[in-house]
């Protein structure tokens, strides 16, 4: 393995970078292969053209006849493209992207071939669904699912295949993905808000969800990380000593790109030009090797495409350049690890966010009544936006020096604190002429500060408000933006269902005029939601405190986090809004806990193979060499010669110690794996290896690390973090 190692870092010093040139503007080729309104406007005819707008803009169906031209104008674009087959493209509950191709083939009787692609083809495909994971909707033999395009996704051509998002269903009806869930809630969300928008402007038809991601990610050598069995089978290190520098410094964030990772980031952005993901910033982040990319705001189902497509094709573009995507949370011990800050908004159909204030009394009451409903959602549900964000790799995150805690909580900074405690105070329920001036000078004057002195400033929350926009920071880098965004989408459109129907109530029975109502209700909303608002430390054993107080959660692990997914709670949220039927969340559930359990199964296995078949061989290697130089040492100086082999020996006695401590940790591990595998009950499997199993993991590792710095450096095999993080 030590020469593996040593190759590994030969190979990746003698590599010359891989750069595409750029012959043209970025907006010139932008979205170049996607088939958009631009390329839609020249391959189909203007019925199938208008149909398809109709589907995105109003959810209406597209019928045969209209298919079979779109489907047929959508063909002869992608193998102008140079496509030679299509794929039904879509997210199952695996947290990737799925994807079968097909040649655009078709046999004639005189044994010939035609290309051929038709309506049925486009709309509808049946996959077999019998290996993706279904939490138990179907038994193994019920193989058959189906495949229906999103037309409000474009089709896209990449490398050689037209790709089309579609949802994923079982035979029997019940979501399979990760989208279709979204979509009902962006459905439930549009309707709510939109009604909830007209009081302030009649004109709004239609309000749009919005989602700007940012994803964090590691760039590794990829001969240096094939060197490692970890990184290869479980997308981080579970054995490695720290490096002697780190990101201590401060001096990788922000700092100069690195010349092969910069000929990268051009490359994946000339891709993602090419298919229309408007990527717009890239950084390096606080650890070595640790960078971001985040792109414009699109429509959130959009957005989140873009982001399982960026993760395929970063991927990709990586083998080009012999580098090797980490998008593990946490892949290096005693480093930051990677997020994927969701930012997300709501926008009208009149071209207003109305998470942004405004310049007349009536705007801010507008920006209040979503600022104020969304941060009551979240503290209506905040054990439920904790189960989005749960799973076995962002647990390592979570709560640690970079990365918010698990208590969720709301960030709105100093500013808009004050405003809110203002209008707490107000008692008659009513706005005078007066109040409704302070309501304009409090809200208006102070939001330039925001957004230039407060502007997400508390990297420790959750949640937080960051001038137009909340950023729900706790996602992981490894996950699907669906599932939070969809948790976010229903339980903000469950809350404006709620406050049109108090408001309402107000006017009709209290005979209250609309703005005195809309206050009225924010008022008592502002004082409910108080708990939530926390401005400090989220680190701090003292918010930790102060949250229990407050009533609320600390679920710091996933198996405890996820059963928040399917409480009544959260079965009525879905139920009532359409997202999902109890089936869906149930299975989903079930799904979960079972991957929770067998990602740490798999990571217990490769930990005990590591240490077993590499670490403590080399070490007793290591040890044999400094016995015969003791047996050396005493054939030279005789019975003086302990003097003189003290240190040795004392390694020696040392190596002993580490190999025995990590031998029984292996052996209590895979005990305890035996049992938690007999244990028929999904979740309290799942329960028994978060804590009976992976405890053994820190145990076993610290011996190990600890061998890593008495070895001889030629001898160890696994390639070192220092190689690792600092090999550009």
């Amino acid at each position: 393995m030590a020469t593996i190692r040593f190759q590994a870092l030969k190979e990746s010093q003698n590599r010359t970078p891989v750069h595409i040139n750029e012959d043209r503007r970025r907006s010139e080729f932008y979205g170049d292969n996607v088939f958009n309104n631009t390329t839609m406007r020249q391959f189909l005819t203007k019925d199938s053209y208008n149909g398809v707008l109709s589907a995105v803009e109003k959810g209406d169906k597209i019928d045969r006849n209209l298919a079979d031209q779109i489907s047929t104008g959508m063909k002869e674009w992608a193998i102008s493209k140079g496509a030679t087959h299509y794929t039904h493209w879509f997210q199952p509950l695996t947290g990737a992207t799925a994807e079968k191709h097909d040649a655009f083939v078709e046999a004639m009787e005189d044994g010939q071939v035609i290309e051929k692609f038709g309506g049925g083809q486009l709309v509808q495909q049946e996959p077999d669904a019998s290996s993706f994971p279904n939490g138990g909707i179907r038994n193994t033999f019920e193989a058959r699912g189906y495949t229906a395009w999103d037309p409000t996704s474009p089709a896209f051509v990449f490398g050689t295949t037209l790709c089309i998002p579609t949802i994923f269903v079982a035979y029997t009806g019940e979501a399979l993905d990760n989208k279709t869930p979204l979509l009902r809630s962006l459905q439930a969300l549009d309707g709510a808000a939109t009604a909830v928008a007209k009081y302030f402007d009649k004109n709004v038809t239609k309000v749009t969800a919005t989602l700007g991601w940012e994803q964090e990610y590691f760039l590794i050598d990829s001969a240096l990380a094939q060197s490692r069995p970890d990184i290869t089978l479980a997308g981080r290190t579970l054995l490695g000593h720290s490096s002697a520098k780190g990101q201590q410094l401060d001096d990788h964030y922000f700092g100069s790109i690195p010349t092969r990772a910069l000929n990268y980031m051009r490359d994946l952005e000339t891709e993602c030009m090419l298919l229309g993901i408007p990527v717009k910033t890239r950084h390096n982040e606080v650890a070595p090797n640790q960078f971001e990319l985040a792109p414009v705001f699109e429509e959130a189902n959009l957005a989140v495409d873009h982001n399982s497509l960026i993760m395929d094709v970063m991927d990709k573009v990586a083998e080009r350049h012999h580098f090797k995507v980490l998008f593990h949370e946490k892949p290096f011990a005693g480093i930051n690890g990677s997020g994927k800050h969701n930012n997300w908004s709501l926008a009208t159909s009149t071209g207003v966010n109305l998470l942004s204030p405004g310049s007349t009394p009536m705007k801010n009451l507008q920006f209040l009544t979503f600022f104020v409903n969304t941060i009551k959602a979240v503290y209506e549900y905040e054990e439920l936006i904790r189960s989005a964000i749960a799973s076995a790799s962002n647990d390592h995150r979570l709560g640690a020096n970079e990365a918010p805690p698990a208590i969720i909580s709301v960030f709105i900074g100093s500013q808009l604190t004050e405003v809110l405690d203002e209008l707490e105070k107000v008692t008659d329920g009513k706005l005078s002429p007066q109040e409704k001036t302070d309501l304009k000078l409090n809200v208006v004057g102070k939001i330039p500060e925001i957004l230039l002195d407060n502007t997400d400033r508390n990297r420790t929350s959750p949640f937080a408000f960051t001038g137009n926009k909340f950023e729900l920071r706790a996602v992981g880098s490894t996950a699907n933006c669906a599932k939070p965004m969809t948790v976010l989408n229903a339980i903000v459109a469950k809350q404006l269902k709620e406050f049109k129907v108090e408001v309402d109530k107000l006017i009709k029975d209290k005979k209250m005029k609309k703005d005195d109502a809309i206050f009225n209700v924010l008022r008592e909303y502002i004082k409910d939601s108080k708990k939530i608002r926390f401005e400090g430390d989220g680190y701090g054993e003292a918010w930790e405190k102060e949250a229990k107080k407050r009533g609320l959660s600390n679920n710091k692990t996933t198996p405890q986090a996820l059963k928040a997914s399917v409480a009544k709670k959260t079965i009525d949220l879905y139920d009532e809004l359409n997202v999902m039927s109890k089936v869906e969340i149930e299975a989903r559930h079930e799904i979960e806990v079972e991957e929770y359990a067998m990602r740490i199964q798999i990571e217990g296995r490769i930990l005990g193979d590591i240490a077993r078949n590499h670490v403590i061989p080399t070490a007793i290697r290591y040890q044999n060499m400094l016995i015969e130089n003791v047996k050396g040492l005493k054939d030279i100086y005789g019975t003086s010669f302990k003097k003189h082999a003290k240190e040795q020996m004392e390694i020696i006695e040392e190596i002993s110690g580490h190999i025995a401590k990590i031998n029984s940790g292996i052996t209590d591990m895979i005990e305890e794996r035996k049992k938690a595998n007999k244990i028929d009950d999904a979740e309290k499997r799942a329960v028994a290896y978060c804590d009976k199993v992976k405890p053994y993991f820190e145990e076993i590792r610290y011996h190990a690390d600890k061998l890593e710095l008495l070895v001889d450096d030629e001898l160890w095999p696994l390639t070192k973090y220092r190689e690792l993080l600092f090999t550009r």
